[in-house]
């Protein structure tokens, strides 16, 4: 059931009763964020989904106002006025309410109805669209990692024996050669290794074995991936960790695991520079239930509610990039291949998961949606 066909059931008097009374369970459990505002313009009450939306406690949302949260002049407060004055159900499709502080672009779906008592409380449903949008560029990360797989294989084949050729080649004349020719051999040498390096990059996305997978405590993952980062790479920037201790294992492998968070750390790291006197990365974990995703060929919807977050406060992603931001060759970096997210969103997928990026200036959000271990009956495992 989406946001419009709640609205349009016959569950919609218990929302006109309030949070507070038989409706608080149903609508804390629903996986759309849903708030009240008074005749005023203040938050009364949220859901547990609102909370995470807005990442604010419901005791600061009851603080401020709808006009305080949303972007200046957004449509959505001229909506919440259109159903108080007809006393009837409006709705808004594609709303940008996306700001600094919401991280970005933020496109919904806006579901709006008037409440019977007091007067002039209104119950605001919002549906990301984005979140749907987000799993069709996701198909697409994966088969743009999948299409370079027969190039992986052919580029091992293909290239690496002729370059091995032509290295040994220049060796041999770098024996006999004068010392302006070595500065040529030499140079035939180097471009050749550099090439081959290349190629052993492209390697991995040819490797088709079923990946080896278990328990995986993503907090040791984390863990180890800071003490990499900060005793390296990462010395100058400080680490922040907004863990969720009650997190269930992750059904992962840790090898492939660190090395993708250990690529997004790093990745944050040379967005902030060596240079930066404030430079922030945080590692953050939740529980998000209620995301699911059709699996290609199957009737199968698989449940991925663990959340891990990488958030940097560097400059940000270019807006043009975002779209193709995973695809291989795509980087922002000068001297950089656009292998490294492309090899992200193939382990991802390949655990069954899901990866996206947010960005805006200061605050460029990687997000990885993951499946948990399920024990044999069904239920989740525990640490």
């Amino acid at each position: 059931m989406n946001a419009q066909e709640i609205f349009a059931s016959e569950e919609l008097p218990l929302m006109n009763r309030g949070f507070e009374q038989d409706g608080d369970a149903i609508v804390n459990v629903l996986p759309l964020p849903v708030i009240t505002v008074d005749a005023e313009g203040l938050i009364t009450q949220a859901n547990i989904a609102a909370e995470s939306f807005f990442e604010t406690g419901l005791n600061l949302l009851r603080r401020q106002r709808l006009s305080e949260l949303l972007p200046f002049g957004s449509p959505v407060i001229a909506l919440v006025e259109e159903v108080r004055q007809r006393g009837a159900s409006v709705s808004e499709y594609r709303v940008d309410i996306g700001s600094p502080r919401l991280g970005g672009s933020r496109i919904v779906d806006v579901f709006a109805t008037p409440l019977a008592e007091p007067r002039g409380r209104v119950v605001l449903m919002l549906q990301e669209r984005t979140i749907a949008e987000k799993m069709d560029r996701q198909l697409t990360h994966r088969g743009a990692a999948r299409s370079i797989t027969a190039l992986g294989s052919m580029l091992a084949h293909e290239i690496k024996n002729p370059l091995s050729g032509i290295r040994g080649a220049a060796q041999l004349l770098e024996a006999t050669a004068n010392e302006g020719d070595r500065l040529l051999t030499r140079l035939i040498c180097d471009e050749s290794d550099r090439i081959v390096k290349l190629v052993e990059r492209m390697e991995v996305f040819g490797e088709e074995r079923p990946i080896e997978r278990g328990p995986v405590n993503i907090h040791d993952v984390l863990d180890h991936v800071k003490r990499l980062a900060t005793s390296g790479f990462a010395r100058h920037i400080r680490f922040v960790e907004e863990y969720d201790p009650s997190l269930p294992p992750l059904y992962g492998n840790r090898d492939q695991l660190i090395q993708v968070l250990l690529n997004l750390v790093k990745n944050a790291a040379e967005a902030i520079g060596p240079d930066a006197v404030d430079g922030e990365i945080t590692l953050a974990t939740a529980f998000r239930p209620g995301v699911r995703m059709q699996i290609r060929g199957s009737e199968e919807r698989l449940s991925l509610p663990l959340e891990i977050r990488v958030r940097d406060n560097g400059p940000g992603v270019p807006q043009d990039l975002l779209p193709n931001l995973f695809d291989p060759f795509v980087t922002t970096k000068a001297q950089g291949t656009g292998l490294g997210l492309a090899l992200v969103a193939k382990v991802i997928g390949d655990h069954g998961g899901i990866v996206e990026c947010e960005s805006a200036p200061r605050r460029t959000t990687f997000r990885l949606l993951m499946p948990m271990l399920l024990a044999h009956d069904g239920r989740a495992t525990r640490t």
